[in-house]
């Protein structure tokens, strides 16, 4: 149902810690230029714990127009069942397309509470769903025996697989087939999740670098493994950057020097500073400096 690159996209910041409008509708609009396949709005990336859930409406509602026919997602990460099928409910009326679902949050539910969760969820919004599976991060692993009884549910068609074990693609597919859309949500193991058959990726450093991105995705499915290869290579110091506690402050920096966007963020949460900001810095301008010239395509 889903295939290609899916921006998790950051969410804009003005000086007043309101919605910045026009610099996400800017930003939003660079990733469909670049060819994004979709979006997913309100992520971890997008500082979703810290949003009112007006302004996840709000973000829904501008990247549904910037999206044209492409699917916007709306992530659904909530402490109670209860609050999460609300949640979903209302990407539901607000015309998402889909939903990208977590377990509930930060309590570690046993596997057949997470099943449970997310049955609810889904089926509260009646949208197909992405489980986006990030034990590393959320302390829950939805193991393989998990997605056989989600694989029941037909609204469930789509995986995030984030484990940081290359290994689960293969694992996935040799279980299930193509009953899920595997999308890897690791950007320093995409490739190489590409490569084992996931058929999109959940990106982060896209935000600051989106034709790079599509371009690694398209010489994948093109069979130009060398070329994505090569611009991956130049890729990755800028990728490690996500695979951090600081992604959100790591790549907004990125867009600041990439895209000339802003790094503010919604306390507590606040821009790197001091010896950090310029370590990263440091990895961004050498990135910057030494940028390949992407192949026709």
């Amino acid at each position: 149902m889903w295939k290609g690159i899916f921006p998790a996209v950051t969410t804009k910041f003005n000086e007043a810690d309101e919605l910045d409008v026009g610099e996400i509708e800017r930003c939003f609009g660079l990733q469909f230029d670049a060819g994004c396949d979709g979006m997913i709005v309100c992520g971890s990336l997008g500082e979703a714990m810290a949003l009112e859930p007006e302004e996840k409406l709000e973000l829904l509602r501008i990247a549904k127009s910037a999206a044209g026919s492409r699917p916007v997602l709306m992530t659904v990460c909530e402490s109670s069942t209860k609050r999460a099928a609300a949640a979903a409910q209302a990407a539901a009326r607000a015309g998402a397309d889909g939903l990208m679902v977590l377990p509930g949050v930060p309590y570690k539910s046993a596997p057949h509470e997470t099943v449970a969760h997310l049955k609810a969820v889904i089926r509260a919004a009646g949208l197909p769903s992405m489980i986006y599976n990030n034990p590393v991060a959320y302390g829950v692993d939805v193991t393989l025996d998990m997605f056989e009884d989600l694989a029941e549910e037909p609204l469930v068609v789509a995986m995030k697989e984030s484990t940081d074990d290359i290994r689960r693609v293969t694992d996935v597919i040799n279980r299930f087939g193509d009953r899920f859309d595997v999308f890897t949500g690791v950007d320093n193991l995409a490739l190489e999740s590409l490569m084992m058959g996931a058929v999109g990726w959940v990106a982060g450093l896209v935000v600051a670098f989106p034709k790079e991105t599509v371009t690694i995705y398209k010489l994948v499915q093109a069979g130009r493994v060398a070329e994505a290869l090569e611009i991956y290579r130049w890729f990755r110091p800028l990728l490690d950057l996500d695979v951090s506690t600081n992604l959100v402050q790591n790549i907004k920096l990125a867009e600041v020097h990439a895209i000339g966007s802003s790094d503010r963020c919604r306390a507590p949460r606040m821009a790197l500073s001091g010896a950090e900001r310029e370590r990263v810095e440091a990895v961004i301008k050498s990135a910057l400096e030494k940028r390949p010239q992407l192949p026709l395509l």
